[in-house]
């Protein structure tokens, strides 16, 4: 189904069959370096963003955190989008705990890994390997669960980790990729995130031949544990067929990468973020894909015609995507709702969070 707000590089299918929504939450301790993420409402705040970002989705608001993953007066949290786009479209959706240090008021499926570490000492998630082995557990049997209709379904997966563009960049970094990578920030901080991904390479002595030859180890050495979870997950859910929808920008990047070395067929995976990610100077979106060669769709949510600041304030750079925004409003697109129902639907949302409706 063609949509106006929604373009797309390579092979697109017509529609969604049968979506199912999963958010991958996680907590890495490089979001507590001062200046390098601005997912919540303080650096000692980053900690809670996944557990609220996650409730927010659910019940509208966060119930097991102190204040709103946001900053004051700045753009919202893309769980707004999220919300929306769920409720527009019905889909159903699951959480994923891969690593949190505050467990939401929401039902998850918890995949028993610890939360990551700092990269900069180069033993960022041990056994992210094991973290892979069980998610490829869960993703085996969403996949048969999915493929019940005897059509081939659609998985869409996000994340929410705080820092997680800098341990993207890790990653991207010790497999030998000189893509860029977003962020939170208006002013993106690569000068932190590069000097902070030299010391984890450095510290963990990982060579790009190595890293390239198992993947998990630049994981372990400068990732966090979202990135396992995911790569678990869609290499359990690839046995049944499904298509699968990587939502996010830079750090759905670096997941792809990962399968890219891990020998995964990734003909069935594309990535599905918002237009303010692909329009980020700090991204080479060419290169990857020119690298990967998968499908990826751009969302416009129009907030430049919102009535609301805060929304607003993503045109100007804030926040820019998250919790899987563009995957969650790529599928309400596809699914046949226009762009003017999909802003109304989150300004409606936006406005009860913040108590202005």
């Amino acid at each position: 189904m063609p949509c106006s707000w929604i373009t797309s590089t390579g092979t697109v299918s017509d529609c969604l069959t049968d979506p199912l929504f999963l958010c991958v939450l996680s907590n890495t301790d490089t979001c507590l370096i001062p200046k390098i993420s601005a997912a919540g409402a303080s650096t000692e705040r980053n900690v809670y963003t996944p557990a609220a970002d996650s409730e927010i989705v659910v019940y509208g608001s966060p119930r097991s955190v102190p204040e709103l993953p946001m900053k004051p007066n700045g753009a919202p949290t893309p769980a707004v989008m999220t919300r929306a786009a769920l409720q527009l479209t019905g889909m159903p959706y699951l959480f994923v705990n891969s690593g949190l240090r505050i467990v939401p008021e929401v039902p998850t499926i918890y995949l028993g890994a610890e939360p990551g570490l700092d990269i900069r000492y180069g033993n960022a998630v041990p056994r992210a390997d094991a973290i892979h082995e069980r998610a490829a557990q869960v993703g085996l049997q969403l996949g048969r669960l999915s493929g019940k209709t005897g059509r081939t379904s659609t998985i869409i997966i996000g994340e929410s980790v705080p820092g997680g563009t800098t341990t993207a960049l890790g990653v991207l970094t010790a497999l030998g990729y000189d893509y860029g990578v977003s962020s939170s920030c208006k002013d993106n901080p690569l000068e932190i995130k590069r000097r902070v991904v030299e010391e984890g390479i450095i510290a963990s002595g990982i060579t790009v031949a190595g890293a390239r030859a198992d993947p998990f180890s630049a994981v372990t050495a400068v990732g966090d544990p979202m990135m396992p979870a995911v790569a678990g997950l869609v290499s359990g859910m690839t046995q049944s067929g499904c298509e699968i929808i990587l939502a996010g920008g830079t750090q759905m990047i670096a997941v792809a990468t990962i399968l890219t070395h891990l020998g995964l067929d990734t003909s069935r995976i594309s990535i599905a973020t918002t237009k303010y990610v692909y329009q980020d100077r700090s991204i080479d979106f060419d290169a990857v894909q020119s690298d990967l060669g998968c499908s990826i769709h751009i969302v416009d949510p129009g907030f430049l015609n919102s009535r609301m600041r805060g929304l607003q304030r993503y045109e100007a750079g804030e926040v820019k995507e998250g919790v899987g925004a563009g995957g969650a409003m790529y599928a309400a697109g596809m699914l046949g709702f226009d762009q003017k129902t999909m802003r109304e639907r989150v300004e409606v949302v936006y406005g009860e969070l913040m108590g202005l409706e």
